[in-house]
């Protein structure tokens, strides 16, 4: 034997010493990410409790400017800073999206004490992006599987699935709104509010069990839940457009979702779906009186009749009453503009 090594052990050797390298090189990087997250960790609770001690001073200094008497170049002064101060909470607001907060109670009770802040623009847009596309492919899936149950089978056993799919569908919304407000997204109270009684209602119509009455009002409920996932596709597909544009534009939050309504924002453009909501909104008042009549009717003796005649008018009043305000708000605005051109 001459001492020599084979070729095959020599590529060996060198392929371990440079993974060796590669591997002390990993640990240096690994060590410096661990310091960093510390220091993140640092600011950003320095960050957050700053944000907490100029909310607390402005709040004072709010009480402390009220009803003074001021000379008017005072009074001048003093109007400038409140016109600042009226740019704040928004301000914070902006940054508090990208910094680490307790979740509320329904993100608590669902996820524990989890931290639901995305830390990159990219992440929270693409996290608003799978959100929108979940919506649309679960409304396509309700809108067959309503359309099956309402042509082509009569079975409870279905009915039951379509049901379950809607209480998923709404619980599965509410947690991902729920993250999305966390993190930034700006959505009205009634439309996040709504999903809540979707859910509820869903969950009362599955437990209601194959009868007579639950016969009566099973075409009724499937031509509703098919009209209802066709408008909401068509809102899906119409009100992402109308985003993107206003994005494009800088008229617009990269934030802001879709909605199952109607918003100021979509004023320009999608007016053609009030109609479709309207009557929606109205279907859901015809299916809470249907519910109420048979309610009163002598062999009823479902409680699930009662409670789903209250959901659906519960779900009329908050979709109706919000939309009117929405377009009784913006009339007026239109009207006001004229005027004011009129003037100048």
């Amino acid at each position: 034997s001459t001492g020599k090594m084979p070729q095959g052990f020599t590529d060996v050797l060198e392929e371990w010493k440079c993974l060796e390298d590669e591997y002390q090189q990993l640990q240096d990087t690994h060590r410096m990410y661990l310091q960093k997250l510390d220091e993140i960790s640092k600011l950003q609770n320095n960050c957050s409790s700053s944000i907490s001690r100029q909310q607390r001073r402005l709040k004072e200094l709010s009480h402390r400017v009220k009803n003074k008497s001021l000379s008017e170049e005072d009074a001048k002064k003093m109007d400038e800073i409140k016109e600042k101060v009226k740019t704040r909470p928004n301000a914070f607001f902006e940054m508090e999206a990208f910094l680490p907060k307790k979740n509320g109670l329904y993100l608590s009770l669902v996820l524990g004490n989890v931290n639901v802040t995305l830390f990159s623009k990219q992440s929270k847009f693409a996290y608003k992006d799978e959100y929108e596309k979940f919506k649309l492919c679960s409304t396509v899936v309700l809108l067959l599987f309503s359309f099956i149950c309402y042509f082509f089978v009569s079975y409870r056993f279905l009915d039951a699935i379509l049901n379950f799919q809607l209480v998923w569908y709404y619980c599965t919304l509410t947690i991902r709104e729920s993250i999305l407000i966390t993190n930034g997204s700006r959505i009205k109270g009634w439309w996040v509010f709504h999903h809540y009684i979707s859910a509820f209602l869903s969950g009362v119509m599955l437990t209601w069990p194959d009868g007579n009455l639950y016969k009566i009002f099973r075409n009724q409920f499937l031509a509703y839940s098919l009209y209802q996932s066709f408008v909401q596709c068509l809102q899906c597909y119409y009100q992402s457009g109308c985003l993107y544009r206003l994005r494009a534009l800088g008229e617009r939050h990269n934030l802001d979702l879709t909605v199952e309504g109607f918003q100021s924002w979509m004023w320009k453009g999608l007016t053609f779906l009030l109609p479709f909501l309207f009557f929606g909104h109205f279907w859901q008042l015809f299916n809470s009186l249907s519910l109420f009549k048979m309610a009163q009717l002598p062999d009823c003796k479902e409680w699930q009749v009662l409670m789903c005649g209250l959901c659906f008018l519960i779900l009329f009043m908050g979709n109706f009453f919000t939309t009117v305000a929405v377009v009784r708000q913006k009339l007026k605005s239109r009207n006001q503009k004229p005027k004011s051109l009129k003037e100048q």
